[in-house]
């Protein structure tokens, strides 16, 4: 007989469980009790929703589920916002939520919300456990659900009275990985298509990738001279350095390769949705109907057909996928490897920094010194805002895993998931980039870094003003500037106020040896880049967007 508290962290730990993250509850007791004799590592939080984004980073640079757990009413609403990331992510994530006692059910209790209903709309499935019993099946069940097909966040809620029951269940055991692969025949029909194409592209996106595949992919690329293209916020799929790379399609993308984009005969999208946000308002991809010919490998066949109509689909994950493709042998001289060669020059011309722009920081310099100074295999973490623009176009990413960043576009993300990341890979440096706005929506995970002693460098990109939203405001309605200052507090002296290191960067020179201290400090640290509110993109001031010039 064990309790259900008990049977949850069997079916954890059955399923290959190493670490969850959570705050508290007095709804799942009975949980933690059991967490006492497990080998599973507890990371406490600071708020729900840098918990479920914590679980998101470990979904995303793991492909394995992230799991968290919080408690009902307030705890589960504060982590939908890691849930609406996983969800648009394709990020396997399982959380689970302290749930009222039964007995108590739709009566409004303390704290009640219907799960299924609330989650409905964000997760890829929502479940509540009224029979011990079944906990077996559930648990590996979710597991299932959240790594096949289109990964994505699962929700369990658990009763109350349910976690304290004592039953007789099944031994849990572990889920099995549902992988989908292509035909002979699917490959043949690329190859051909290849092999009538004048203008080819490929682009890399969504998740189920692992390091053999992106060595794969790379190969294929090679044999074929294609460019390659990574979808927004999936840059590590690729190596910005090597020859067929083309550039982010994503947010603000290089004109050049835009224009390549839509004069390609055949695009070959794998593993992507194209989006929103990489298809330019589905201006690069017509939908429904493309202008090019599009092959779209996807390992939900439910996304394929479903935006855009393929003259090709292939249900296969990227990384079976290119695991069969990269055995089919390309073209000795393709007509387009001068295009390809061409796409990458224009790449590196795009995401040279420029040395100079408003005020007395510029974060040209900064980026170019970052990109000297951090190992390849760095993990860079951000949230979303205009500073973003800075690592996106001009960071070049090099290894797969080293990148957490949330295509959704949610703000706050970058510190959960630098703790999330170091504690993943304790010997890896971790950088994560947030604005001063986004900083402040998760910034209490700081606390986090310094409990567990994980010593993630935070870059906070301080221009006194939600960024993002000025640019827009001042574009459309200039000078008529509401609810987008900031008055915020010294980031550096709040680093050390929380136990660990903070620096203040007020002139360009002053990065590098502030950036060195907070690394030689063995800390958690902040260093805070206090940058002219005008720099508010690369290439354009505040100004100029208010002017239209």
């Amino acid at each position: 007989m064990k309790t259900g508290g008990q049977l949850i962290v069997e079916a954890l730990e059955a399923n290959g469980t190493d670490r969850i993250f959570c705050v508290p509850g007095e709804s799942y007791l009975a949980v933690l009790d059991a967490l006492h004799d497990s080998s599973i590592r507890t990371i406490v939080c600071r708020q729900e929703g840098g918990a479920a984004m914590m679980a998101d980073c470990q979904g995303r640079l793991t492909g394995k589920p992230g799991i968290c757990f919080v408690t009902r009413g307030p705890g589960a609403t504060n982590a939908s916002a890691g849930i609406h990331i996983a969800m648009q992510d394709s990020v396997p994530l399982i959380l689970f939520i302290g749930q009222v006692a039964s007995h108590a059910k739709e009566r409004e209790a303390f704290q009640e919300v219907d799960y299924k209903r609330f989650f409905g709309d964000i997760a890829k499935w929502v479940v509540e456990i009224d029979d011990a019993s079944r906990i077996p099946e559930f648990v590996t069940r979710a597991f299932a659900v959240a790594t096949s097909g289109r990964p994505g966040p699962v929700v369990i809620s658990l009763p109350e009275d349910m976690l304290t029951s004592e039953v007789e269940a099944p031994t849990a055991l572990a889920h099995t990985l549902v992988e989908t692969s292509p035909g002979e025949a699917d490959l043949d029909r690329l190859e051909a298509l290849l092999n009538a194409a004048k203008r080819p592209i490929a682009i890399l996106g969504g998740t189920r990738w692992d390091f053999q595949a992106v060595q794969e992919v790379t190969r294929i690329a090679e044999a074929w001279s294609l460019p390659v293209g990574c979808s927004f916020r999936r840059q590590m799929l690729f190596d910005h350095l090597h020859p067929n790379y083309a550039g982010d399609v994503g947010i603000g993308i290089n004109p050049k390769l835009a224009a390549a984009i839509k004069q390609a005969d055949l695009v070959l999208l794998i593993g992507g949705r194209m989006g929103e946000m990489p298809s330019s308002d589905y201006t690069l991809l017509k939908s429904p109907y493309p202008d090019q010919a599009l092959v779209h490998v996807h390992a939900d066949a439910g996304e394929l057909g479903r935006v855009y109509r393929p003259a090709l689909a292939i249900n296969a994950s990227p990384a079976a996928f290119v695991r069969a493709f990269a055995r089919r042998k390309g073209p000795a001289a393709p007509g387009w490897a001068a295009e390809t060669a061409k796409l990458h020059a224009a790449y590196l011309e795009w995401s040279t920094p420029p040395e100079t722009g408003p005020g007395v920081v510029q974060m040209g310099p900064i980026m170019n010194y970052l990109e000297k100074a951090l190992p390849e295999d760095a993990i860079l973490t951000n949230g979303a805002g205009n500073y973003a623009t800075w690592v996106h176009r001009f960071h070049r990413f090099r290894r797969f895993a080293t990148q957490g960043a949330p295509t959704s576009g949610s703000m706050g993300y970058g510190t959960p998931a630098a703790v999330a990341a170091k504690a993943l890979f304790p010997d890896r440096t971790v950088v994560a980039f947030a604005g001063d706005g986004c900083f402040l929506m998760n910034g209490q995970e700081f606390a986090t870094a310094v409990q567990y002693d994980l010593p993630i460098i935070v870059i906070v990109v301080n221009n006194g003003i939600y960024g993002t939203i000025r640019m827009h405001q001042e574009r459309e309605y200039p000078s008529r500037v509401v609810a987008t200052d900031l008055k915020n507090p010294d980031f550096a002296a709040l680093a050390r106020a929380y136990g660990g290191h903070g620096e203040t960067v007020e002139k360009t020179a002053d990065f590098a040896p502030a950036f060195e201290r907070a690394r030689a400090s063995g800390k958690p640290a902040i260093v805070e880049i206090r940058l002219d509110p005008e720099a508010i993109t690369p290439t354009r001031t505040l100004t100029q967007i208010r002017d239209k010039s």
